[in-house]
């Protein structure tokens, strides 16, 4: 199969595609990424737990019932070991303050927000049973589901 130019415009199997097409098709990275307060504040509205609520859950039994082994053979979940983080990141800026946030607080921070609100949207089960792994899954996340705003 050969790729020919004719005029600036390439033929491929007899369909013809005008030059620089492709870019059409091209997403930005730039404009797919969120500003580093953006993820701070979507982190800081959707984990409406302490470190010390979020600790104590994580030592209970009821923590390690949902979510996503990690399949090293530790037997603690992804949101588990989530859970982990965010108490980290926690203790380390109880104040909240954007430039004591390292580059791996941050990496962490995004995937934290971006879980929360996906099943927030996606899971309304989690705000009436809290015996549901929805419910228990995000609670491993940082956000408790039956917590007033």
């Amino acid at each position: 199969m050969q790729l020919l130019s004719k005029r600036g415009f390439f033929l491929y199997r007899k369909a013809i595609i005008p030059p620089k097409t492709y870019r059409l098709f091209q997403i930005s990275p730039s404009k797919m990424v969120k500003s580093e307060q953006d993820v701070i504040d979507d982190f800081n509205n959707t984990v409406n737990m302490t470190a010390d609520e979020l600790e104590e859950w994580l030592r209970g039994d009821e923590s390690q019932k949902a979510g996503w082994s990690k399949n090293d053979g530790s037997g603690e979940s992804i949101g588990h070991e989530s859970g982990r983080k965010i108490v980290e990141i926690l203790r380390k800026n109880p104040d909240k303050d954007p430039s004591k946030y390292d580059d791996d607080d941050l990496a962490h921070m995004r995937k934290v927000a971006a879980y929360n609100k996906r099943h927030l949207a996606q899971e309304e089960k989690a705000k009436q049973d809290t015996n549901s792994n929805s419910y228990r899954s995000l609670k491993n996340w940082g956000h408790d589901a039956q917590k007033e705003a």
